[in-house]
């Protein structure tokens, strides 16, 4: 249909139309991370030109997710998490899917990316998240019932058993000890971060082996610890590995393209289904 002007009749609106739509004109986004204008860009009210001077990028991502840049400490607990997190090999889920994209569509870098992206969720870089909020609910239970960090943790144990759920941050499929866990808490120790985050999760891990069977923590359980400790919010958890992954997705995708050939993915599929009739 060819605008008014081109023998074509505007069509006739309401008033209430009318108002409608001059009031969704009128309505406006607000954020409190980015401003620009036509000389200018400030992220939570830093100068751009001065954080590219003086800020690395771990710098900006917890100045973008916190309102403030990090000390030095903050600095370094965070940045070992992203490095923890940038990847795991190309059978990792996130990086399995992302090579699978890439294998069969050679012509959207992004689109295998968010493809290894949407493959992050409860079970796979996800957890940190449940931690959080498990670490929340056992600081409540210990000032109410007046329990120590090891019974609250039992109790996690005991609930996640009764409801038949995996405790979150536990267990590995190719570690036996998960190599970055240490390194994290041995950081968060020396800096003077850790706190009830860090003890929570080894009483969770020590819980799982008196009640189950002993499991190594793994990297979604000591991330989680840290960005607890660190101030963050439970959704920090999956938001930050995320981040980290990234990384490591974007090298998946580009070996994928640059040493593979198109379609060279193919799973082993054994069909159990009814006969051909």
């Amino acid at each position: 249909m060819r605008p008014h002007g081109y023998g074509y009749i505007r069509p006739r609106y309401s008033p209430d139309i009318v108002g409608l739509c001059n009031s969704a004109r009128m309505d406006t986004w607000r954020t409190a991370l980015v401003k620009s204008d036509a000389t200018g860009l400030w992220i939570r009210g830093h100068d751009i030109a001065s954080l590219m001077r003086g800020a690395s990028f771990t710098d900006v991502i917890f100045l973008l997710h916190r309102g403030r840049l990090p000390s030095d400490g903050e600095r370094r607990l965070l940045d070992a998490i992203l490095v923890a997190s940038a990847d795991h090999g190309a059978g990792a889920p996130s990086c399995a899917t992302a090579r699978l994209a890439a294998s069969g569509n050679r012509e959207s870098l992004s689109a295998a990316v968010a493809a290894g992206i949407l493959a992050i969720g409860d079970v796979h870089g996800g957890a940190g998240a449940e931690c959080m909020a498990l670490f929340d609910a056992m600081a409540t239970r210990m000032a109410r019932e007046g329990l120590s960090v090891d019974e609250a943790a039992r109790h996690v144990v005991d609930d996640a058993r009764a409801g038949g759920r995996r405790v979150p941050g536990i267990g590995h499929r190719v570690h036996t000890t998960d190599p970055r866990v240490e390194v994290l808490f041995d950081l968060a120790r020396a800096v003077g971060v850790a706190g009830h985050g860090v003890a929570a999760m080894i009483a969770i891990e020590r819980a799982v082996a008196l009640r189950v069977k002993p499991l190594p923590m793994n990297i979604d359980g000591a991330l989680a610890a840290i960005l607890h400790d660190l101030g963050f919010p439970p959704t920090a958890g999956k938001l930050l590995f995320i981040v980290g992954r990234v990384a490591g997705l974007t090298a998946e995708v580009t070996e994928e393209h640059t040493r593979e050939k198109p379609m060279r993915i193919r799973i082993p599929v054994v069909y159990d289904g009814e006969p051909p009739h």
